[in-house]
């Protein structure tokens, strides 16, 4: 006969074999099969403990959005995209960094886009109190680092803003937000100086970039709002002031677009986005291994 197991919480187990007369205690150690994986919900609670207790803990939240994308790409564009290429890099990291992935936020803050069909949002302060708190509960973990890593471009500020606040409360933790898309040089000889100054959306690199990883998800349309001089129906912005950059305007997407899409699409190919994809890859791998083999933050902590 063979009893059922007895699981401890050293993570083993005890089987009883009786025969006739004789008893066999066999003592049998479970190993862990998530020990290696860097999505940090796969780990049991023990690892975790273990996994946050070591020097320079770091863990990347990646941020999307649940938002249009014009007719062609799918309301999880952001996500995936944050998901995908955080997923490669982490893959280019030495196994024994102790690097993990917090599940991808899949709706974000969106109210310029809310008046299309799809979009969900949540509103700044829900967004401000959700990073707050899960930030406060790994710091008390023992994390060392937060990455937000954010791939929306809607919600920039606002986690640029919770990160330093979320500091200044837990000072034990550092925390970077970043954004996909942003101080990659190489981007510049990929698409054009205007998508890249006045933001992506559903154009040219998001397009093609989909077409690299998820190509089953992107429409045949490739709908465009006006040529180099986009926006289609004209807004006049005030000089000196712009979409993005020093001096932005809060605008909504009806503002600038009647599809959704901001910029020209119709260029988009899959092998533009293998070269996008490689870029991202490239540039966010060399900055996570510089951030691993640093001590920061050195000074506070």
């Amino acid at each position: 006969m063979l009893s059922d197991p007895a699981i401890g919480p050293w993570g083993g187990c005890q089987l009883v074999i009786l025969a006739g007369n004789v008893k066999l205690f066999l003592r049998i150690e479970v190993i862990s099969i998530n020990s290696d994986s860097r999505h940090f919900d796969y780990l049991s609670s023990p690892e975790a403990s273990e996994a946050a207790a070591k020097d320079g803990s770091t863990l990347v939240w990646p941020f999307g959005a649940c938002e249009q994308h014009g007719p062609h790409l799918p309301l999880v564009t952001d996500a995936l995209f944050a998901e995908e290429i955080l997923t490669e890099v982490l893959d280019q990291m030495p196994k024994e960094t102790p690097i993990w992935m917090l599940p991808v936020q899949k709706i974000g803050f969106s109210p310029e886009h809310l008046g299309f069909p799809g979009t969900l949002s949540i509103s700044a302060d829900l967004m401000l109190q959700l990073v707050s708190e899960i930030g406060r509960q790994l710091a008390d973990l023992g994390i060392k680092r937060l990455v937000l890593f954010n791939a929306h471009g809607g919600q920039i500020g606002l986690l640029q803003a919770v990160a330093r606040q979320l500091r200044a409360e837990c000072p034990s933790m550092a925390v970077l937000p970043c954004f996909l898309w942003s101080g990659i040089e190489s981007l510049k000889d990929l698409i054009p100086h205007r998508e890249v100054e006045e933001g992506l959306h559903a154009a040219l690199a998001e397009t093609s970039l989909m077409l690299s990883i998820k190509p089953e998800l992107v429409g045949i349309q490739r709908p465009f709002d006006g040529d180099e001089n986009f926006p289609k129906n004209n807004i006049s912005i005030p000089e000196g002031w712009s979409l993005e950059g020093a001096a932005p305007c809060a605008w909504l997407t009806k503002d600038l677009s009647i599809t959704g899409v901001i910029g020209d699409s119709r260029g988009a190919n899959p092998d533009l986005g293998d070269r996008l994809k490689n870029a991202l890859v490239e540039h966010w791998t060399s900055l996570f291994i510089n951030l691993m083999n640093s001590n920061w933050p050195s000074l506070g902590a």
